[in-house]
C-alpha cells in the first residue's frame, strides 16, 4: 500500500499545485466523514482550546484542519520529487537573513518550528540555505521513512538525528555551526516531559529548548510555516531572536515556549496540527481526555 500511495502521490506531484490543492479539499472532506476516530481527536482538541466558540464553529474549524492537514500530506510529494525552481518558487522564506546574522556572529542556532502542516516544505526549502541539522521520529514502515529523509537531504546533505539520539548530537551539530530546526510540540509521554499551560490546559511538554539553548548557548529563532491561499504555496516566517532566554527557570522558560506558540496557532487555528493526541499524557490523577 505505501508504494501504490508513493506512486499516486509522484503522479499527483507534476499537477500544478491549485489543481493538487483542489484535490486535498475534495479528499480532506471524505476523510472527515470516514476517518472517525482521527476526527474525534480534532474535536477534543478543539473543545479544551477553543471553549469560546459554538459547537458549530469547532466543526467547521475541524473540517477546515483535516482538510489542511490532508492537503499538506498530498502536496509533499512536490519535496520529494519536484525540481529546486519549483519548490523555491512554491515555498517562500522570509526573514531567513536573522539566522545568517546569528550564525555568521558566531551563535548556535535554534530554529524553532511549531507543528503547522507546512513545516516539512519549509524544511527542505531550509536546506537549500544552510546547512542545518534536524531530527525526525523513526517509522514503523521504513520505506516512508526512506522517503521522510529524502525530502529533507535531497537538496542537501542534511544532518538528521534519531529522537533515540538524545540532544547530545544536536548540541554537538549547533556547535559545529549547524542550525537546530526543532520541533518541539508533541506528546512524548511523561518520561522527559513537564506540564505547563498550553490554551490553558496542562500539557506535557519536553522543555528541551530551555536545555539545548543553555547547553549550546544557543539564541533561538522561531519559524512560522503557513499555507497561501488558493493553493499558492507556502511561506516561512522568521521571527526575531528571542531575548533574555533561557532563563534559570526551565519551567518558566517553558511555559513561554508554549505562550508564544499560543499566539501563533491563534492566528490559522485551522493549519496546526490538531490530529496529534496533544493533551494525551494528564498529571496524575487527571482522566482521560481521548477515548
Amino acid at each position: 500500500m505505501t508504494r501504490v500511495l508513493l506512486v499516486f502521490l509522484w503522479l499527483l506531484h507534476w499537477l500544478p499545485l491549485p489543481v493538487q490543492a483542489a484535490f486535498g479539499w475534495l479528499l480532506g472532506h471524505v476523510l472527515y466523514v470516514l476517518v472517525v476516530p482521527r476526527r474525534r481527536v480534532v474535536h477534543t482538541n478543539l473543545r479544551l482550546c477553543f471553549p469560546e466558540l459554538s459547537d458549530g464553529e469547532r466543526r467547521k474549524l475541524a473540517r477546515a484542519n483535516v482538510v489542511a492537514v490532508t492537503r499538506s500530506m498530498l502536496e509533499r510529494g512536490v519535496i520529494w520529487w519536484a525540481s529546486e525552481s519549483r519548490v523555491r518558487r512554491l515555498v517562500d522564506l522570509q526573514g531567513v537573513e536573522k539566522v545568517r546574522a546569528a550564525h555568521d556572529a558566531g551563535r548556535a542556532v535554534i530554529m524553532l518550528v511549531p507543528h503547522f502542516v507546512g513545516l516539512d516544505m519549509a524544511g527542505s526549502r531550509m536546506a537549500m540555505e544552510m546547512d542545518c541539522v534536524s531530527m525526525y521520529a523513526a517509522q514503523n514502515d521504513k520505506l516512508l521513512e526512506k522517503m521522510l529523509l529524502h525530502g529533507r537531504t535531497r537538496f542537501r546533505d542534511q544532518q538528521l538525528l534519531s529522537r533515540q539520539e538524545g540532544i547530545r548530537g544536536a548540541v554537538k551539530a549547533m556547535r559545529q555551526g549547524r542550525p537546530f530546526y526543532y520541533l518541539p510540540d508533541l506528546d512524548y509521554g511523561p518520561k522527559e516531559s513537564i506540564f505547563v499551560p498550553f490554551f490553558g490546559v496542562q500539557t506535557a511538554t519536553i522543555p528541551g529548548l530551555s536545555r539545548l539553548a543553555r547547553l549550546a548557548d544557543a539564541v533561538v529563532i522561531p519559524l512560522i510555516v503557513r499555507m497561501k491561499p488558493g493553493g499558492r504555496g507556502y511561506v516561512g516566517e522568521f521571527g526575531d531572536p528571542w531575548t533574555d532566554f533561557p532563563s534559570d527557570d526551565v519551567t518558566a522558560d517553558t511555559a513561554r515556549m508554549n505562550a508564544a506558540i499560543e499566539v501563533e496557532v491563534r492566528k490559522t487555528p485551522e493549519q496546526y496540527y490538531w490530529v496529534h493526541k496533544r493533551f494525551k499524557t494528564r498529571p496524575p490523577g487527571e482522566p482521560k481526555l481521548y477515548r
